[in-house]
């Protein structure tokens, strides 16, 4: 099984996003039991509120539903917990890294390093643009779950 942590800021809007859109694209492939898939954040703004209004929206869009989900902080512990802790831009690496105390086994990656882009994920609750945020993270899950298949690990 994989375990995949997404991590953003408040884990209220990229982090639940890909968290979501990624646990759809497994299920759709018939390969949620090779995974377990969560999000978090490195900050304490947002603990404990819901998924912000503009992901609940997009992923309505198509289907996805976060009922339940409310934002929870990045710990120390969940290094050893998860295969994979995924930030959406280089700052939530840094503090990943912080968190966590280092990377000594290589499972800390942005999204769109799985795509060959050295580029970060904007976060909509600045920008406004839930769109352009989505198209980002499909192509990052897209090329994560690509990169697993390719891997023969799931």
């Amino acid at each position: 099984m994989f375990k995949i942590l997404f991590i953003c800021l408040g884990n209220i809007c990229r982090s639940p996003m890909a968290e979501f859109l990624m646990k759809d694209m497994v299920k759709k492939r018939g390969l949620e039991s090779a995974f377990y898939i969560a999000s978090a954040a490195t900050s304490s703004y947002e603990i404990g509120n819901p998924v912000h209004p503009g992901t609940r929206k997009k992923l309505a869009q198509y289907g996805i539903s976060v009922s339940g989900k409310t934002a929870v902080q990045l710990t120390k512990a969940d290094y050893n917990k998860y295969d994979y802790l995924i930030g959406m831009e280089a700052s939530n690496i840094r503090n990943i890294l912080r968190i966590t105390g280092g990377d000594p086994e290589h499972k800390v990656y942005k999204l769109l390093d799985f795509t060959g882009s050295n580029r970060d994920i904007a976060d909509p609750w600045y920008t406004g643009n839930f769109d352009v945020t989505y198209d980002d993270i499909y192509e990052g899950c897209t090329a994560l779950l690509e990169f697993l298949q390719n891997k023969n690990q799931c």
